[in-house]
């Protein structure tokens, strides 16, 4: 006999191929991988220079545009801190993540977990207190504005040193009242997550949620360790599992969320051909991952590209989309009312397709 679950997964099943894509782009969403400054567009980042009087070592928005034939992760990172420069002012980082905020809107996300580094800004002389205050002001505009749910999660840059990550600990406590969380992003080859094991338990300590990337181009290993010895909640990326048939055991048993970024796999050459792309062996078994836009200024695409985009090139179904979007949600950071809530319009949604 059939549960009423059953009829709607059932319902879903038989949603045409053809409406598909309308489905992807009306099922509301959770971001929990999108770099803020990742989502710094060419033409702001000209403005931001032209307002604070900041010289680029390129002729112009296409000039800008043609530099991002990245080959791997590093030949992205020399851009983006380069984009990154021109952040100087309160202002500055709040106009940047209202333009998010703006474009996730349209794509009916109504959860942001947005990652931050406060190390690429302080290095420059920016305050601490310049980032997280242009950053919560716009967290607090979006949701007047959109009705976006947005929180912030520091991230440590791992290509520094763990005293360094320290150092931006200290400089955050005045405001961690602000922040959910940390994370740990930048240069994953020969920077093991283990490197911060120190810095990790005390964030832990401090109450803060704990993420990092890890199996984006690092081996499974960094997984492992990302779970065992950071602690974390979640791992961001985690597409190099596959490789680890017991770590792919253990991530679906302990119900771990993936923040999977297919466009960013595609243009940093992890999956040269989004065709190949992995993201429907993790949901098949029985993973937790969700799809984002990592850094969608660079990698060509937002929330509903990444959707429209992997699912066209991989034969995704609307079973899988139900599965990710409800994934997102059980993997964020939000209250258990507030997830009841999201869940309840992702299944209003699915129900009116199907």
């Amino acid at each position: 006999m059939n549960t009423p679950a059953d009829d709607f997964l059932s319902a879903i099943d038989a949603i045409p191929a053809e409406r598909l894509p309308a489905l992807l782009r009306a099922m509301p969403k959770a971001e929990l991988h999108i770099h803020i400054e990742g989502s710094l567009e060419p033409e702001l980042i000209f403005a931001l220079a032209a307002r604070n009087g900041v010289a680029l070592p390129y002729a112009g928005v296409d000039d800008l545009r043609r530099a991002y034939a990245f080959t791997d992760l590093q030949s992205f990172l020399d851009i983006y801190y380069a984009g990154a420069s021109v952040l100087l002012h309160a202002q500055d980082f709040h106009d940047m993540a209202m333009a998010y905020f703006a474009r996730a809107a349209a794509d009916e996300v109504v959860r942001a977990e947005l990652f931050f580094d406060p190390q690429t800004h302080t290095a420059r002389g920016v305050p601490m207190r310049a980032v997280v205050e242009g950053l919560e002001g716009a967290c607090r505009e979006a949701k007047a504005r959109h009705g976006i749910d947005a929180v912030l999660i520091l991230c440590f840059l791992r290509h520094l040193s763990e005293e360094d990550a320290f150092a931006t600990l200290e400089q955050a406590m005045p405001f961690l009242d602000r922040i959910v969380g940390v994370g740990l992003d930048s240069s994953e080859l020969g920077h093991p997550p283990e490197k911060f094991a120190r810095v990790f338990a005390r964030c832990r300590e401090l109450g803060l949620r704990l993420v990092a990337h890890a199996g984006e181009e690092g081996p499974p290993a960094y997984v492992r360790s990302a779970l065992d010895v950071l602690r974390v909640e979640r791992i961001d990326h985690g597409v190099q599992s596959v490789h680890d048939p017991e770590l792919m055991e253990r991530l679906a048993r302990e119900r771990i969320p993936l923040t999977v970024c297919p466009l960013s796999n595609q243009k940093l050459r992890v999956f040269p051909d989004l065709a190949d792309h992995n993201l429907g062996r993790l949901l098949d078994a029985g993973i937790v991952a969700t799809v984002n836009s990592d850094d969608p200024a660079y990698f060509g695409g937002y929330m509903n590209d990444n959707f429209l985009q992997v699912f066209a090139a991989t034969g995704l179904t609307a079973r899988h989309a139900y599965r990710l979007g409800r994934n997102a949600f059980e993997g964020s950071f939000a209250d258990d009312a507030a997830k009841a809530a999201y869940l309840a319009r992702l299944d209003a949604v699915f129900r009116s397709f199907a």
